[in-house]
């Protein structure tokens, strides 16, 4: 009796050690790479992943940032870094639409699902890629455009500063914005190949070499938070702050605080931390065997004076509450 109990113990050992060896329980890395660390924007989307990774259960997150959003050369090197460590997938905001092509292929090619979010990568969505999640950026621009030029009473001069080369996000942003624009006759964009750079102080440093173009602008447009942040203090350092419309895109603290007194005059924004989340979330879902979606649009809000207390908009300029 003893001795079949013994042996049917041994068994049951044998057979569990057999299934998780089967059926291995690892934790999934998921490497994130954004454009850079630099913003409130990039944090609040690790705030979001780090969220979506605890909700999912048995994933780790490793969150990748090149120094700076104009850096495609460590931004590649940081991918192909994850390929030859054996993530499980990676999550990435491209710099350059075109030059992350190569690495990104070259992990799909070795089963390393990639998800591409917040600005988009030359190629389809399931098949380059495993999909993307972000906003409509073009629909974003042509929304500033139309609000802008509602501002404006369809009439007056225009300055649109640029973000970076390359970067689709704020391209399509500025595109559309541009399309908007061209259907107002009296309303003429007197700078719009003006490009900001990577970091605040640069885009402070190109807003003041267009100082006499801002002295005769009616409206203003910057398609991201680095540009409309260095906008914002180029614009008090020359006392025209609160003297001209500007719309900015994204919702730091201290562009809310421009919104609210009065130097900014609309916000277009979005919820990084949602991107986070939803971004980890999908690519789980994809390692885990469930269908997902090829795009996952989060939606974007045009946030004004007027309607800043609003309890939608209030919970998107406070930290949002991506599990709702």
């Amino acid at each position: 009796m003893k001795k079949s109990i013994v042996l049917y113990l041994a068994v049951l050992f044998l057979l569990s050690g057999f299934c998780v060896n089967v059926f291995p329980k690892d934790k999934l890395k998921i490497a994130v790479i954004p454009k850079s660390n630099a913003s409130l924007f990039w944090k609040s989307v690790h705030m979001g992943a780090k969220l979506g990774a605890m909700n999912a259960a048995d994933v780790e997150i490793l969150w990748k940032a090149p120094q700076s959003a104009s850096n495609q050369d460590q931004q590649i090197e940081l991918v192909e870094e994850c390929i030859a460590e054996g993530v499980s997938g990676i999550i990435l905001a491209p710099i350059n639409d075109v030059a992350l092509g190569a690495p990104v292929a070259k992990a799909m090619k070795k089963k390393t699902p990639v998800l591409i979010f917040d600005s988009a990568l030359k190629g389809k969505a399931g098949k380059n890629f495993i999909g993307f999640v972000g906003i409509d950026n073009k629909k974003a621009g042509k929304l500033a455009g139309e609000h802008l030029a509602t501002l404006m009473t369809g009439k007056g001069n225009v300055v649109l500063l640029r973000y970076v080369k390359g970067q689709a996000n704020t391209t399509e942003r500025e595109e559309g914005f541009l399309e908007s624009l061209a259907h107002h006759e009296s309303i003429r964009v007197i700078v719009k190949d003006v490009y900001a750079g990577g970091t605040t102080d640069e885009a402070k440093k190109a807003s003041l070499n267009i100082l006499n173009q801002l002295k005769e602008a009616d409206g203003i447009f910057c398609p991201n938070e680095v540009s409309t942040m260095g906008m914002l203090l180029a614009l008090r350092q020359a006392h025209l702050a609160g003297k001209v419309k500007f719309i900015g895109f994204d919702t730091p603290a201290p562009v809310v605080e421009a919104l609210k007194n009065g130097e900014v005059s609309a916000l277009i924004a979005q919820d990084p931390s949602r991107m986070g989340y939803l971004s980890v979330k999908t690519i789980v879902d994809y390692i885990r065997g469930k269908k997902i979606s090829d795009m996952i649009d989060i939606g974007v809000s045009v946030i004004t004076r007027e309607n800043i207390n609003d309890a939608n908009n209030q919970k998107l300029l406070s930290l949002p509450s991506v599990l709702e």
